[in-house]
């Protein structure tokens, strides 16, 4: 009984190990390195449907193989790289893309970060310079018109006090 459930299990992991090995591997024929080089582009570049976040030459799922050999078939019949992007677009949506175009629909994808780091920094700024002034109140316990104030009467005595050493001087 030992012997035949040893025997089962083997069987088993050796069946389970070996039908990784029955994988189907891609293999297509280009016309010129150009073109290969062209698929190799297109399957780095554009989003497998199904699978969300992973481009079409990571994914192994049907919908990934079907337009791997799409893309194959496209390339070898001579189409250009703008008749594929919008032949997978209108197919598919901008979803297809990881570098969506710029237009209506994606402006706000595309405008977004630079929106918020422009109204952090406005933010930012106007706290520290909120927080200057409180600080500046603090000190002199004056607030800013009565700090502008305080100034022009030191500058309007200290001009009378040096007028009046002057005239000190003058008189000796």
């Amino acid at each position: 009984m030992m012997g035949y459930s040893f025997r089962f299990v083997s069987a088993l992991l050796l069946f389970l190990f070996a039908s990784v090995s029955f994988a189907a591997i891609e293999v297509h024929e280009f016309a010129s390195e150009v073109d290969r080089l062209r698929y190799q582009s297109f399957i780095e570049e554009l989003r497998c449907p199904k699978c969300e976040n992973q481009n079409l030459a990571g994914s192994n799922s049907p919908i990934a193989l079907d337009l791997r050999e799409e893309l194959y078939e496209m390339i070898s019949s001579g189409r250009s790289d703008r008749e594929i992007i919008d032949f997978m677009v209108a197919r598919y949506g901008e979803f297809i893309l990881y570098r969506p175009t710029f237009s209506a629909a994606t402006a706000f994808l595309w405008l977004l970060p630079a929106v918020l780091l422009i109204t952090g920094a406005l933010v930012l700024t106007l706290m520290v310079r909120r927080r200057r002034q409180a600080m500046g109140e603090l000190e002199t316990g004056l607030s800013v018109s009565e700090q502008a104030q305080l100034a022009q009467l030191l500058t309007k005595n200290s001009s009378d006090a040096k007028s009046n050493i002057n005239n000190k001087q003058g008189e000796k």
